[in-house]
Formats: structure tokens, C-alpha cells, sequence
């Protein structure tokens, strides 16, 4: 054996003992057979704090939502998450996943709550457990099984025996599944908090006196499950004694909860927002993101919750609505794909770390010392005896002016505040970070074209067209969705039903048919007049297509609007087809079994010459769904069943059809998308896998700001991008449904599009850049070194530095730009300035070169020179990441 292929084999034989011991010890201090997590533990509070083991806490929590993202996600998800600072998750708990058919319970898959559970307390994190059962949160009907509103004399969110019922069996099941895994702290577990209920408030003076008893009877209820933990109720101002009221929004910063005992608490920050088809995105700026929790603990906050740190993806039709898209995104820290989003995920880490700095702090003060710095500026200061001994101090600076800076005298020391900002500094000395300041990298997200995988055997080839995109597949097979009603389970009754009475949400498809008959003099009246009949109907959700024998006459879509369509009979009898859709169930607002889908009012036939036909007195023949839903085609199981023909490369659209191809999965581990954008409106399944309702609509074109300006208060439409451009195009296809090669994907087209240019793509955060001056903060992980906590270093003696890191598995593999001077542009447009040092290039190569991350100094020192002497110097850095080749990449 030769000299090197031995240290090979030593190097390898170490990297192998290194995995073994590594995973010795996540089993030592992981035992999820066992379920205990943690020493047990109580949670208690007081006005301060949630008390963990006896000791107050500041707590961040990150909102993750388990069927958002696959069982295999959610791992990577939640150590994102605790790098990122957090020490609690955060997620709902969906009744209609768990509960689909009255009395039998669905725990598995992405419904596996107890999994879930156990991977945070794995982690070594907290958990705050929302069962609700209601839970909004742009889900299908709230989170409510549609079958609830089939109970006779049932009235949701109200003191109504038939409801409460419901709602505490499940409540109770949930409670007591997780007591028999042994998941409350006071177990082992990771559960510090529960709540019952959700932004009840907001609806409570709907339902009057009955209102406030179900608010007293679902406090009564939870408490008496006997789980051991605070209960919350968000949005409650009337919330019993022993329930914690929280905060949801933008801001939470001046909120109070309805008793001097409670601490104050922020279950739901906005991070961004939710959209619809035809919306456009919505952004929220880091800094103003940051400003607004810093001010939240700034003024005697505790507990903090990102709504979402993790958004994910609707699957299926359980997006709710109306007219929700099917990304989850919400411009969280983590994207759809779980894929950090920066600078937000890296400026929020940055500001968790700073505010741990200040923990000892704040947990030592029963409450801030206010002092007026300005017209609008303040400082927050934090005294007390620290759990070790000595006294300690941290304070918040802030500048609530929305377009000045602000120059402040403080402890006889001078700060310059940017505006909109709080600056932290947790030894009441020294700034560690300022809100508005960002140091984190920002990462460009590239889409790009299908790698081949390299075991791929596949006949199946990915065509490359004129515009050098990868398409998926230049072999397609068609099927016809019959057009009306196609199977013999219909049923006939006089008179229009409402949509959800009939369809039970089994589908988003109703087929309603009755015959029209025409007389000569019609034709003639019609002919005369020149006009045509219409179909009118009072008010409508959220699609209607209208047929005259099976041809389409029109469509119309709306939530609650009029509907209007022309149409045109012959002589003789004609079938009358009237289609309706649902696009995601209602899920906000008070009396929501009553809302519904279909038809409200009068439906009528008008134009005739004998006068209007009242539909309401019609026959009509109804049918659920669609023929390929019944018959599973979507599935690998029962797809060959179907009566498939070829599709040729030339074929019109059509509407109303089914589409098959076989793809394999791209090579690496970068999250996979299609791109629907040659695609009408329909729904997608991958293997079997719903992935999602698409629809290629496209935003308004006005709306979106060239620049955002993070200063001044945010809303939802502040910000925007993508106006003028396609909702989505882009659906996520998660690796764990995916085989090697051969997956089934199967489309159902509503109204017409072109397969052939469909295309698998990967999505990765390819290109990061830094931007940071020498006026910039020393790194917080300084603040933690033996050097500065035992006195022989001064923070101010660090220098700022660029930290560059890639997504797990890929590394730096090229700087496509560095200058050390004066840099001009933003990222992606970055030029060199006035003044650059000439080996700019080359030290950031050294330093970053074939690593998964980097930290440069910003220094006369780093650089081995002063480029610009007396100049305030910039250190700009745009780097590219590429798959690993390598499994021990360097990380420094």
C-alpha cells in the first residue's frame, strides 16, 4: 500500500469513527425512543416572564406548521430554526388532517404530530403547542372538518352544546396523546404552552351574550384537561384569570395584557403575509422586521413568535380562502423550500443573539427604567443583581423618527441612531447591533434547469428547447374529462343545492344539469331582438363555468359576486350545465357553517319571450366531482386503468383534459419545483402526491415600489413585488416523494395549456453577497469569547467582518467579485469604487474558496494594506455556491 492511499484510509477510517461518535452521542443526549428530551421540568409565569425550572425567560419562537413540509423536512427545518436563534416552535394543530372522517383519527405522514413533537425536544427546543381547534391560518375552512357542519343544530364558536362537544373531545384527544408520549416539560418533554381558541376577539361581538360564556366555558375546558402548562388565548382581551391574553401583528411593542400578573406575550408576528391568485408578493424588510422586536422586548416583552419562520407549502386543497395561492411562503426567514432567506434569516439571528446578550438583564428587572433622549427617541434600561453575582445592565435606544437620523447623549457617551431603529447594547455601554445596521449576508435565489441524475436510466429525455430551457418531457399522454355529468351515482332534485351540502369538500367539482327547452318563437324573439339569453345568479363563489350542451359558454369568478353569462340555445331541448368550484374554503370570520359555496339568492334564465325562468323550480341532475378524481388516475396504482392516447406535439389547447408524462428526479439535494407556467388552471400530482392547485393569473400590474423603504410602519401592500407577472408559476415537489427516475406526474387542465413546455427545475441560493463597513458592529459571537468576558479584550478593539456561508451541501466555489475600499452598487451590481485594495480578490479567495462558510475581516490588517487612508473603507464580496464533491468541506 502506498503512502497516500494509506492517509486516505486513515482520513477515512477518521471521518467514519467521527460520524460513529457523532451519532453515539446524539443517542446519549437524543433519546427519542424513550421520549424524554429533558430533565422534567415545570412552566410557570409571573408579570415578567414565562419561568422555565424556576428561572424567568426571553423566548423566541419560530412558527413552523408540520403538514406544511414533509416528515423528512422537518429536521432540518427546526436546527435552521435553533440556529437561528430560536428556543421555542411553534405550530397549530389541524383539526381536519387529524380528524378527516368523524371519529377516525389520521396521526401519520405529515400529520404525525407526536414525530414532530419529538424532533423538537431532540433539537433541545420548546415547544408551543396552538390546538385551537380553529386555527385560520389561510387553511381550508380554518382548520374545521367539513363534516362538523353536518351536525344537526350545530353553530361554531359559540356556546352551542353540539359544538362544544365536538371541539373538547378533540381538544381532549390531543391533550391526552400528548401526555401518554410524555411530551409536557413536566414529562421530559419539549411542551411549555398550549393554547385554546384563536383571535376569538376578533369575532366575539358577533355572537353577543353566548360569545363571552364560550370564551369562560373553553378556558373552564382546557384548564380541566389537567396538561400541566400555561394556557394562552390570542386576541382575547376578555380571557379568563388563569389564561395568558397575547398579542398577534405587526407591532406588539405598546400591547398589555388584561392583568398586571401576566407577562406579555407575541404568539403571531407578522413576518409578511399571506397571497392570493392574482396578488401580488408580499416583503417585509428585515430592518423593519428587527425594529419591531427589539422594540417589543424593549419595552418589557418576553415571549415573541415569528408568524411564519417557516410558511411551506399547501399541498393538496388545503390552502384555504377564497383564492389562496398554493406557496406558503409568507417571506419568512426560512423559504417555501426551507432554504434561508437572507439577509432576513441572518439579520434576525444577529438581533436574537444580541437580545440573549441582554437576558441577564431582563430578567433581573421587574421592569424598564425610561428615559426620554429626544423628541422621538427613548432608552429602556434593564438593572439588576445577575444570577452569578454582580450587578448587570443592558439597555435599548431607540428612534421611532421615520426619516431622520438622531444624534443622543446616553451614560455620557454619544450614539447616532438611524431612523426607524433600536440600537441594543447589552452591557449598557457598548452598541452589539442596531436594527437598521444589516451585516448579513443576502443570499439570490437561482432557478435553474434540471441536472440529469447519474444513475438516471430513464428512456424518458429531457428536451432541450429553442430557448435553451429543460423541459420535462417530449413524450405526453391525454385523456378527455367528460364535460357534465359521467357516472350513474348522481342524483336528481328539484332545486339548487348549496355546493358544500352536496360535495362535503371531497372535491373542488359540481356538476348541476337540467334541460332547457327552446321554441321556434324564442329563436325568432332572440333573432328579432338581437340578443341572447342569459344565465343570472344573485351571487356566487369562487368559480362558475356555464355549458350549453357541453360546449363552454363562459365562466365567471368571484367571491360572493353577481354572475352574468350570455348563452346560446337551439331550437329543441338543450343541457344546461352549470359547474361550480371551490378555491379554498372560507376561513376567517364568525359564523363560518353558514358561509358555504355555490349559489346564494336567485338563479334565473332571463331574455326568454314569455318571460324570465326561475332555475330554483328546474330539475336538476347533479354528479361530484370529476371522473378521473373517482377513478384515482393521479395515482401510480390506477393510472394505467385509464384510457390514455398520445398527445401530439401540435395539439391545441383543450380544455377539461388530463395529462400524464414520467420524469426523474434531478441530481443534488436543492429543493425541486415545476414550472407551470405554460399551464392554465388545474391541479398537479407527482406519484400520487397532490402537490397543489396551479393557476397561471397574472397580478396587477400596478402596486409595487421600485424601491422599499423600510422606515415607517409596515402593512401588507406596503413593498409588494411581482406585479404584473404570473402569481406563481412554481410548485414545489418535495425529494421524498420522488424515486430515482420514472415519477408519475399527472395534471388536471381546466382551461387549456401546453404541457410539452412544462420543465423540472432546482432551486438554490446560488449567488451571496456581504456588504460591510468598517462603521459596522464587531461580530456578536465576540461578545461570547473568554477573551472579552474576562476582561482582556475590548469589543471595540474587534473589527466588523463579511460572513459568508452556503446552504448545507454546496460550498463557495468562486468570488465573482471582492473589493476592499469603495465600493459602489448593490448586490449583484457590485463596481469597484475610487478606492480598492488590488488584492482584494485574492484574500477573500484564500479565505473562502471550497468552503461551506467564511468570516473576512473588515481591516487595514485583513488586507495587508490602507487602500485609502482617512477614507471610511467598504468590504463588498459577491460569491457563488455549487454542489459539494466532498463530504468534509471546511467551515470556519
Amino acid at each position: 500500500m502506498s503512502f497516500t492511499s494509506m492517509a486516505e484510509s486513515i482520513r477515512i477510517f477518521s471521518l467514519q469513527w467521527q460520524i460513529l461518535s457523532l451519532t453515539i452521542a446524539l443517542l446519549v443526549y437524543f433519546p427519542i425512543v424513550s421520549g424524554s428530551f429533558f430533565k422534567p421540568f415545570n412552566v410557570s409565569y409571573d408579570h415578567r416572564a414565562i419561568i422555565i425550572a424556576g428561572k424567568r425567560r426571553m423566548l423566541v419562537s419560530a412558527g413552523i406548521h408540520y403538514p406544511r413540509a414533509t416528515p423528512e423536512m422537518w429536521s432540518d427545518l427546526i436546527a435552521k430554526s435553533k440556529e437561528g436563534g430560536a428556543d421555542v416552535i411553534q405550530t397549530y394543530v389541524f383539526w381536519s388532517g387529524h380528524e378527516p372522517v368523524k371519529g377516525q383519527y389520521n396521526f401519520e405522514g405529515r400529520y404525525d404530530l407526536v414525530k414532530f413533537v419529538k424532533l423538537i425536544g431532540s433539537s433541545g427546543l420548546y415547544l408551543h403547542l396552538r390546538i385551537g381547534p380553529y386555527v385560520c391560518a389561510e387553511w381550508n375552512f380554518g382548520g374545521f372538518p367539513v363534516w362538523l357542519r353536518d351536525i344537526p343544530g350545530i353553530e361554531f364558536r359559540t356556546d352551542n352544546e353540539p359544538f362544544k362537544k365536538e371541539m373538547q373531545k378533540f381538544v381532549t384527544k390531543i391533550v391526552d396523546l400528548m401526555r401518554e408520549a410524555k411530551l409536557f416539560c413536566w414529562q421530559g418533554g419539549p411542551i411549555i404552552m398550549l393554547q385554546i381558541e384563536n383571535e376569538y376577539g376578533d369575532v366575539e361581538k358577533s355572537y353577543g351574550q353566548k360569545g363571552k360564556d364560550y370564551v369562560k366555558w373553553a378556558a373552564s375546558m382546557a384548564l380541566g384537561l389537567g396538561a400541566g402548562v400555561p394556557w394562552v388565548m390570542c386576541k382575547q382581551t376578555d380571557a379568563p384569570e388563569n389564561i395568558i391574553d397575547a398579542c398577534n401583528g405587526y407591532y406588539c411593542d405598546g400591547f398589555k395584557p388584561n392583568s398586571q400578573m401576566k407577562p406579555i406575550l407575541w404568539t403571531e408576528d407578522w413576518d409578511g403575509w399571506y397571497t392570493k391568485w392574482g396578488g401580488s408578493l408580499p416583503h417585509r424588510p428585515a430592518e423593519d422586521l428587527a425594529f419591531a422586536v427589539a422594540r417589543f422586548y424593549q419595552r418589557g416583552g418576553s415571549f415573541q413568535n415569528y408568524y411564519m419562520y417557516f410558511g411551506g407549502t399547501n399541498f393538496g386543497r388545503t390552502s384555504g380562502g377564497p383564492f389562496y395561492i398554493t406557496s406558503y411562503d409568507y417571506d419568512a426567514p426560512l423559504d417555501e423550500y426551507g432554504l434561508r432567506s437572507e439577509p432576513k434569516w441572518g439579520h434576525l439571528k444577529d438581533l436574537h443573539a444580541a437580545i440573549k446578550l441582554c437576558e441577564p438583564a431582563l430578567v433581573a428587572a421587574d421592569a424598564p427604567q425610561y428615559r426620554k433622549l429626544g423628541s422621538n427617541q427613548e432608552a429602556h434600561i434593564y438593572r439588576g443583581d445577575g444570577e452569578t453575582g454582580g450587578k448587570v445592565c443592558a439597555a435599548f435606544l431607540a428612534n421611532i423618527d421615520e426619516h431622520k437620523s438622531a444624534h443622543v447623549k446616553f451614560n455620557g457617551r454619544s450614539y447616532t441612531l438611524p431612523p426607524w431603529s433600536v440600537s441594543i447594547l447589552p452591557d449598557c455601554r457598548h452598541v452589539a447591533f442596531n436594527t437598521a445596521k444589516v451585516g448579513a449576508q443576502t443570499s439570490v435565489k437561482t432557478v435553474e434547469s434540471a441536472r440529469p441524475s447519474l444513475g438516471s436510466k430513464s428512456i424518458l429525455q429531457k428536451v432541450v428547447g429553442q430557448d435553451n430551457v429543460s423541459y420535462i418531457s417530449k413524450s405526453w399522454m391525454a385523456l378527455k374529462e367528460p364535460i357534465g355529468i359521467w357516472a350513474e351515482n348522481n342524483f336528481t332534485f328539484q332545486g339548487l343545492l348549496e355546493h358544500l351540502n352536496v360535495t362535503k369538500d371531497q372535491s373542488d367539482y359540481l356538476w348541476h344539469k337540467t334541460r332547457i327547452t327552446v321554441s321556434e318563437d324564442d329563436i325568432s324573439f332572440w333573432k328579432k331582438n338581437g340578443a341572447n339569453p342569459t344565465v343570472s345568479i344573485d351571487s356566487m363563489r369562487d368559480v362558475l363555468r356555464v355549458f350549453v350542451n357541453k360546449q363552454l359558454s363562459g365562466s365567471v369568478v368571484g367571491h360572493w359576486v353577481k354572475a352574468v353569462q350570455p348563452v346560446r340555445f337551439m331550437q329543441g331541448n338543450n343541457d344546461l350545465l352549470l359547474l361550480t368550484q371551490t378555491v379554498g374554503l372560507q376561513n376567517y370570520g364568525a359564523f363560518l357553517e353558514k358561509d358555504g359555496a355555490g349559489f346564494r339568492g336567485k338563479a334565473k334564465l332571463t331574455g326568454f319571450k314569455n318571460g324570465d325562468m326561475d332555475l330554483a323550480k328546474s330539475s336538476w341532475t347533479y354528479q361530484v366531482g370529476l371522473k378521473g378524481e373517482a377513478e384515482k388516475i393521479y395515482t401510480v396504482e390506477h393510472n394505467e386503468k385509464a384510457e390514455w392516447s398520445t398527445l401530439e406535439t401540435d395539439a391545441s389547447p383543450s380544455i377539461f383534459m388530463w395529462y400524464k408524462t414520467y420524469f426523474d428526479t434531478p441530481a443534488g439535494t436543492d429543493p425541486v419545483v415545476l414550472d407551470l407556467e405554460s399551464m392554465g388552471k388545474g391541479q398537479a400530482w407527482v406519484n400520487g402526491h397532490h402537490i397543489g392547485r396551479y393557476w397561471n393569473i397574472i397580478s396587477q400590474k400596478d402596486g409595487c415600489e421600485k424601491t422599499c423603504d423600510y422606515r415607517g410602519a409596515y402593512y401588507s401592500d406596503k413593498c409588494t413585488t411581482n406585479c404584473g407577472k404570473p402569481t406563481q408559476t412554481r410548485y414545489h415537489v418535495p425529494r421524498s416523494w420522488l424515486k430515482p427516475s420514472s415519477n408519475l406526474l399527472v395534471l388536471f387542465e381546466e382551461t387549456g395549456g401546453n404541457p410539452f413546455n412544462i420543465s423540472v427545475k432546482t432551486v438554490t441560493a446560488g449567488i451571496l453577497c456581504g456588504k460591510v463597513s468598517e462603521s459596522h458592529y464587531p461580530p456578536l459571537r465576540k461578545w461570547s469569547t473568554p477573551d472579552y468576558i474576562n476582561g482582556t479584550m475590548s469589543i471595540n478593539s474587534v473589527a466588523p467582518e463579511v460572513h459568508l456561508h452556503c446552504e448545507d451541501g454546496h460550498v463557495i466555489s468562486s468570488i465573482e467579485f471582492a473589493s476592499y475600499g469603495t465600493p459602489r452598487g448593490s448586490c449583484d451590481r457590485f463596481s469597484i469604487g475610487k478606492c480598492h485594495a488590488s488584492n482584494s480578490l485574492s484574500i477573500v479567495s484564500e479565505a473562502c474558496k471550497g468552503r461551506t462558510s467564511c468570516f473576512i475581516e473588515v481591516s487595514n490588517t485583513a488586507f495587508r494594506s490602507d487602500p485609502c487612508s482617512g477614507t471610511l473603507k467598504t468590504l463588498a464580496v459577491m460569491a457563488r455556491c455549487s454542489p459539494s464533491q466532498n463530504t468534509s468541506d471546511l467551515s470556519f
